[in-house]
């Protein structure tokens, strides 16, 4: 039988409590009971739901004056208050002053049910979730509220309309409002006992996982990294070849000032992105499509130059720079992001109809393509892109002409709407409306007007880079600051990141740019701009600062540009090791 890897434990990473971590509430057992005397508190867990449908208990110890809270929330939602009983993107059951509630998002908020308004100590209270329809089903003691059935999917107690948000991750959370003693124990599957609390069961899951006082719904999963779903494309269990490392790579090398052979990325790369870290050189894009020696520089919008001392050859684990100190100064720190495409070879597509003239070269596996190009001028032109899916993250730019550098980002929470709305690469600036791009991608073709940013004539060539979300491998989305150092926005990615780029998209600050190449261990606050020249900083105050974790990052500053109160924020997060074969950090 298959590991099952780590069970969902309770998390401090994600709190309602001030402090980081948390000073005045306990957690033992493994992180699995948690224990408090102080109100309004509430915590998040270990693992979060992008697809699938997942069951797991809670036995009440101490039912904490009997307020108490137990259900779902999005890992990016912002506490109101510390207080998880006002915060909007809360959804699950509650407990006060002798009523049961159901939390909901739309009006009126709290709705009175039957069946919970007495919780007692030694309930066991069940949740079952199927994220890919989002249906919430409460049970208390093997009896599901309302008349619900999970497995015959009927009557969930939250469901449809009911759940405002869409996309994005969806994570189980614990809470309370009272300051009596209040004591729960989580099983995910990994003790049916509940610390010793009852006599074992043995339940497994449909999978053989876990062990459960109660049978799960036929159809639900324990929450474990053994049952997390991963493209058969990009597992490692199954490939050898397109695993995650396989397809995105950070390579750092010290600059000779001469040709320099850099080795040790482990796949050929077809996008290769370079900045010196000790010089203000610009960022560096070359790609296989436009060829060697060409190259974009995202820190400014001029136009695509060629640098015969630049990047002359994309080799079979990495590539050559030149002399060209923005490539490779002599005893200089450099850094290269790497995208793996499809060797260079590219699929042309003619001009007929709405459709353009251009070539892509994508990697189905990793979701990711580069497409070329000539425009036309005219609203509702298309372009294919190869990946077979709906790309979530797409940047483009005129390769003969001046114009700005364009981003298309819309993920979990949405940032584009596809309509009238823009980021610029070399740029700082907010998220700007009135630009007339209407980019409308799907799984075959990107659709887009006729700007000058992405389409303004036939005598214009552009290239675009065009990703899509890969559970285990690649996410986009986005996260709401707190403005509170070291514990800041919780962002579950699904994996361990190799790198993340974040940028301000209501307020105007710049790409930041961290990897684990070049912080191997956290903190990770030695960050880069996309859209700046300067060299590579470490500020002594950690101002600009996150964790990489085994299941995503969490921003640890309190600086505006990655954490300001209220702000919205993009982020672009490439894997390491997917959260399923990860041991927890």
């Amino acid at each position: 039988m298959a590991s099952s890897g780590n069970f969902m434990t309770w998390s401090s990473l994600w709190s309602c409590d001030s402090s980081y971590p948390p000073s005045s509430n306990v957690f033992s057992g493994g992180n699995c009971k948690y224990s408090s005397s102080n109100s309004n508190n509430g915590f998040g867990a270990t693992h979060s739901f992008l697809s699938g449908k997942w069951y797991w208990e809670v036995y009440i110890v101490a039912n904490g004056n009997k307020q108490l809270i137990l259900g779902l929330v999005t890992p990016e939602t912002k506490v109101v208050s510390q207080q998880l009983w006002n915060t909007v993107g809360v959804y699950g059951v509650a407990s006060g002053s002798g009523v049961g509630y159901k939390l909901i998002e739309n009006s009126p908020g709290f709705v009175e049910i039957d069946g919970f308004d007495d919780v007692a100590n030694g309930d066991i209270v069940q949740l079952a979730f199927d994220r890919d329809n989002y249906k919430l089903w409460v049970g208390r003691n093997n009896t599901w509220l309302e008349s619900g059935n999970p497995a015959g999917d009927s009557n969930p107690l939250i469901s449809g309309s009911d759940f405002a948000f869409q996309g994005g991750a969806v994570m189980p959370v614990i809470g309370q409002g009272s300051s009596s003693t209040f004591t729960m124990v989580l099983n995910a599957g990994q003790d049916d006992t509940f610390g010793g609390e009852i006599t074992a069961a043995g339940n497994a899951d449909g999978n053989g996982f876990g062990v459960f006082k109660y049978a799960p719904p036929t159809g639900f999963l324990a929450p474990c990294s053994g049952n997390i779903a991963i493209s058969d494309d990009i597992d490692p269990a199954q490939t050898d070849t397109n695993y995650p490392s396989k397809q995105f790579n950070c390579l750092a090398y010290t600059g000779t000032g001469s040709s320099n052979a850099v080795s040790g990325l482990g796949f050929q790369p077809d996008l290769v992105v370079i900045k010196n870290r000790s010089g203000t050189q610009g960022t560096k894009w070359t790609d296989s499509s436009r060829g060697v020696t060409k190259v974009l520089q995202s820190a400014v919008a001029n136009a695509e130059s060629t640098d015969s001392n630049g990047l002359t050859a994309f080799g079979s684990d990495g590539f050559t720079v030149g002399s060209d100190a923005g490539y490779n100064g002599s005893s200089n720190n450099i850094i290269a992001w790497c995208w793996r495409a499809n060797g260079g070879t590219t699929t042309s597509f003619s001009a007929g109809g709405n459709q353009l003239a251009g070539t892509y070269q994508a990697n189905t596996k990793s979701k990711f393509s580069i497409i070329t190009y000539t425009g036309s001028g005219s609203a509702n032109s298309e372009v294919l892109h190869g990946l077979g899916a709906t790309p979530n993250f797409i940047i483009f730019k005129a390769r003969n002409d001046t114009h700005w550098w364009g981003v298309y980002h819309k993920s979990g929470g949405t940032v584009n709407t596809g309509y009238d709305s823009l980021l610029y690469l070399n740029s700082s600036n907010a998220l700007a409306s009135g630009q007339n791009v209407n980019i409308v991608p799907d799984s075959t073709k990107i659709v887009m007007s006729g700007n000058e940013q992405i389409n303004r004539s036939s005598s214009y060539n552009y290239v675009m880079y065009a990703w899509a979300d890969v559970e285990g491998s690649q996410k986009f989305g986005t996260y709401i600051g707190n403005n509170t150092d070291n514990d800041g926005p919780f962002v579950y990615t699904g994996f361990r990141p190799r790198m993340i780029v974040i940028k301000g998209a209501t307020e105007a600050y710049p790409w930041f740019v961290f990897d684990s190449a070049r912080n191997p261990h956290n903190l990770v606050d030695k960050h880069l701009r996309w859209n700046g020249a300067d060299a590579e900083a470490t500020e002594p105050t950690g101002a600009r600062k996150v964790d990489f974790l085994s299941n995503g990052f969490k921003v640890m500053a309190d600086e505006a540009s990655l954490n300001g109160s209220g702000d919205t924020y993009i982020y672009m997060a490439w894997s390491d090791v997917p959260f399923r074969y990860n041991n927890t950090f």
